[in-house]
């Protein structure tokens, strides 16, 4: 089982906003992950989409690497505050506002499904879930 992962420090957006982002991807697919980003209308989803590239980069890099890059999901990723440059903006009648511009530290991290192997042969599982009831027939709708 392969894990890799890939950070972005200093992003230029606010970890809450990245949050968003990364709670879209989290458990999913890489691939599915990837289309998601891309048409996802948040700014920041371009920086996710590298950092997620990059980790499967660096997945592929590992010796004990399938190659199969479906089998690939965003097991774990978040973002951190990052240090928050402090501005100043001249306001009316001699005051001063804060404008605060925040970074954010954005971790991904992936890892390899394992694979499933069935047994040549082996019988089908059986319907246990059948909408069927004892005798047969559908079972009624208003029981």
């Amino acid at each position: 089982m392969v894990v890799a992962e890939a950070t972005a420090k200093y992003v230029r957006t606010s970890a809450q906003k990245a949050g968003l982002v990364l709670d879209l991807i989290r458990g999913k697919n890489v691939n599915m992950a990837l289309s998601a980003l891309q048409f996802s209308r948040k700014a920041v989803a371009r920086d996710v989409a590298k950092v997620l590239r990059s980790a499967v980069a660096n997945a592929q890099q590992q010796d004990a690497f399938g190659g199969d890059v479906a089998r690939l999901f965003v097991s774990k990723c978040h973002a951190n505050n990052g240090p928050s440059q402090k501005r100043v903006r001249p306001a009316p009648m001699g005051r001063a506002f804060r404008i605060v511009k925040r970074t954010t530290h954005l971790t991904v991290e992936v890892t390899e499904r394992a694979q499933v192997i069935k047994a040549v042969g082996e019988p089908e599982a059986s319907k246990k879930n059948s909408k069927r009831g004892k005798t047969g027939q559908p079972a009624a709708a208003g029981q």
